[in-house]
């Protein structure tokens, strides 16, 4: 094994990434990471400057022999790389925020990864991941893409299909509902089997499982479900989960409670504003505090982002392919039969066992019946999306929006794209 990894980070200027470094540091002994390539846009220089100042006061804190590159010169930070970490917004938290307004003018859910939000976000994003694909096969045809760009699924999908790059998506809902359940439960993650079933931001909870028996039912019968700060609804429906006997991930509450979100986005709109605008205004507080020469380490505020967690997947990740620990983690991979009547080259989210070879997904023992219908009308509307984007195809994307179960009709779906289109202009140089 090599004693000194290089681990790249693209899109470094997020505010999630002095997340990431603790994660390096905590665990260095068991990922030996020697070089920390930091990297962003021009656009975002400023933004990396200050993390990057704050990731070396983090390792000069640390004691640890790991070098932080602070670079815009992306092709020189991959080249050798052992590991490349994506977390990209492209066009930032603006094109975001229209992603969530414009939607509700048209009376449908306005939301980043979901929805026609989700659309743009993947039409933006998965050309642009594509081209560091592209650097990764000639500068660093070995290294491992680890994605926790959004919208992960699709961009995991879209990398299977067009690159050769050993990539893996990653989410936070997985690892944010195993430790609600380790602390529910008062038991470590470990002694804990959760079974995940769907795909990413679109899945299911079939099984709990603790030293052998079944506690589903339990978890069910609990009357407050597990929930995610940053994604608020009501509890689920009692008789609802009973008769689905699966936990929904919070995703779900777009497609289940469709109008009570609805509601809820409109009026946190016309009051605090769309959730981009919330969280800029957390970004701003974030950045004020990274900037003090005197912090060293992960400031407590980083929790109100939201997307706790992300950067614990990453590095837990990355320490089990590197010792080959053969743990169970829930991550976003090729399909392979796994879920029968999905495409194999589909992308799903499920347990896998992770190697030095990457994950292997573990065989299901259930799959409600009756979440087969969403999850096949959502992972077609994703493959949609994909060939969209990577091909500039306005037709192929105006059959994604129509066949997104959350789009009312043809009409709405073709209002919908062009104005979104038009909006998202500066960054969909495929489809102008």
């Amino acid at each position: 094994m090599k004693q000194s990894l290089k681990l790249v980070v693209i899109g470094a200027g997020s505010s999630y990434t002095p997340e990431l470094m603790e994660g390096i540091i905590l665990h260095h002994k068991e990922l030996p990471v020697g070089e920390v390539w930091l990297v962003d846009i021009e656009a975002g220089r400023e933004k990396l400057h200050t993390i990057a100042e704050l990731s070396k006061r983090m390792v000069a804190g640390s004691g640890l022999p790991i070098t932080v590159v602070e670079t815009l010169n992306r092709r020189e930070a991959i080249a050798g790389a052992d590991f490349v970490c994506t977390q990209i917004r492209v066009g930032m938290l603006e094109a975001r925020k229209w992603d969530e307004r414009i939607p509700l003018r048209y009376n449908v859910i306005g939301q980043e990864t979901t929805g026609p939000g989700g659309m743009m976000k993947g039409l933006r994003t998965i050309p642009v991941i594509l081209d560091i694909c592209k650097d990764m096969e000639e500068l660093a045809p070995d290294a491992w893409l680890l994605n926790f760009t959004n919208p992960a699924g699709m961009v995991t999908e879209a990398v299977h299909k067009y690159s050769s790059v050993k990539s893996v998506g990653l989410c936070n809902s997985p690892i944010g509902f195993q430790k609600w359940l380790s602390e529910f439960f008062g038991l470590p993650m470990e002694k804990i089997y959760a079974e995940f079933v769907g795909i990413n931001h679109l899945h299911w909870v079939s099984d709990v499982v603790i030293d052998g028996e079944s506690k589903l039912q339990e978890l069910i019968d609990y009357p407050q479900s597990y929930k995610a700060s940053n994604v608020p609804f009501d509890s689920w429906d009692h008789r609802f989960l009973k008769g689905l006997q699966a936990i929904p991930s919070y995703y779900l509450s777009y497609y289940y409670m469709t109008d009570t979100m609805l509601a809820e986005e409109k009026e946190a709109v016309a009051t605090t504003g769309s959730r981009a605008e919330v969280v800029k205004k957390v970004e701003e507080e974030l950045f004020e505090l990274y900037r003090d020469e005197r912090l060293q380490e992960k400031p407590k505020q980083l929790e109100q982002r939201g997307g706790a967690y992300y950067s614990e997947a990453a590095v837990l990740l990355m320490r089990s392919i590197y010792n080959d620990a053969r743990d169970i983690q829930t991550l976003n991979v090729r399909n392979n039969g796994i879920i029968g009547f999905l495409p194999d080259d589909a992308s799903i989210e499920v347990n896998c066992i992770v190697t030095k070879q990457g994950p292997l997904p573990v065989p299901l023992r259930r799959i409600p019946p009756s979440v087969k219908g969403l999850l096949a009308a959502v992972k077609q509307y994703e493959s949609l999306t994909i060939e969209a984007a990577v091909h500039g195809d306005r037709d192929i994307a105006l059959q994604a929006m129509v066949h997104h179960p959350l789009v009312p009709s043809v009409t709405v779906a073709e209002q919908l794209l062009d104005e979104m289109l038009e909006k998202n202009k500066p960054f969909l140089p495929l489809f102008h």
